[in-house]
């Protein structure tokens, strides 16, 4: 039997990426999917490519997660996937700074409002949905950024700390609540997404670029999309019945040790 079977699930962040992966995981395996995203073009095509409900959904508005209650008052699994680095969009000179001395207080706060705020918006309402059965499964994704320092992207680490700090204070508010709500948090480090297309670009040196920004990672490789996929299905599942507040990383065993291995 699949393993998601008439569970019904929610994706923010779905039209592509870790959230198109996870949304189709979810539906092979059973699952009633309700893909959400911003970017409703590209959201609702992915909905009726896999077969899934698309609704739009900015996660940093309160407003719109209300309706998505609304709409939605039941569930039974949240991936809170949305999220955003600060360094989207065209640029006519540098990108905006994001390091502890030169970031912006503007730049600050709208990383925090996707990131952190969209989180909190998702959990909230999915202890509500969630609350009638008594279970369910909440699944954020946070970062390996969420538990190292990243000095030029402050906001995002901050933002990715705070989700994991905040998937905890959920895990145990519902235990203590006598709520079988479990949260977890997922930790990627570099997975092959659209996101890195800028950096890489198409030009001859595209694979010399993408070695480059992996050669730190014990296994020498991009993570993939799909990989992130498979742990997302097992938080889902019943499998993983005694799991709450727990962190999966996956990171190709860069956070196994550390840059100064001993006898290099």
């Amino acid at each position: 039997m699949p393993r998601l079977n008439k569970k019904t699930a929610l994706i923010t962040g779905g039209a592509r990426g870790i959230g198109a992966a996870i949304a189709n995981a979810f539906r092979d395996e059973g699952a009633d999917v309700i893909l959400t995203d911003i970017d409703a073009e590209n959201g609702q095509a992915m909905a009726d490519q896999i077969g899934a409900t698309f609704a739009r959904l900015d996660v940093a508005s309160e407003a719109d997660w209300n309706t998505i209650a609304e709409r939605f008052p039941a569930l039974d699994v949240l991936v809170n996937n949305a999220g955003i680095t600060g360094f989207e969009g065209q640029f006519d000179d540098a990108p905006p700074a994001h390091d502890p001395e030169n970031a912006t207080l503007a730049d600050w706060r709208s990383v925090h409002a996707v990131n952190t705020d969209g989180t909190f918006l998702g959990c909230r309402y999915a202890i509500r949905a969630m609350r009638a059965n008594g279970a369910g499964s909440i699944v954020n994704i946070s970062s390996r950024s969420g538990l190292v320092g990243i000095p030029m992207a402050a906001a995002y680490a901050a933002s990715k700390a705070a989700i994991r700090n905040h998937t905890k204070s959920v895990a145990l508010y519902c235990a203590a609540q006598g709520l079988n709500i479990r949260c977890n948090s997922i930790h990627p480090a570099a997975i092959m997404t659209p996101m890195w297309e800028p950096m890489l670009g198409n030009g001859p040196d595209r694979a010399e670029r993408g070695a480059a920004m992996v050669a730190d990672t014990p296994m020498r490789r991009f993570g993939e999309a799909k990989e992130v996929a498979a742990l997302a299905v097992l938080l889902a599942s019943d499998e993983a019945a005694y799991m709450t507040g727990s962190e999966l990383t996956i990171d190709g065993g860069i956070l196994a040790g550390s840059a100064a291995t001993p006898g290099d």
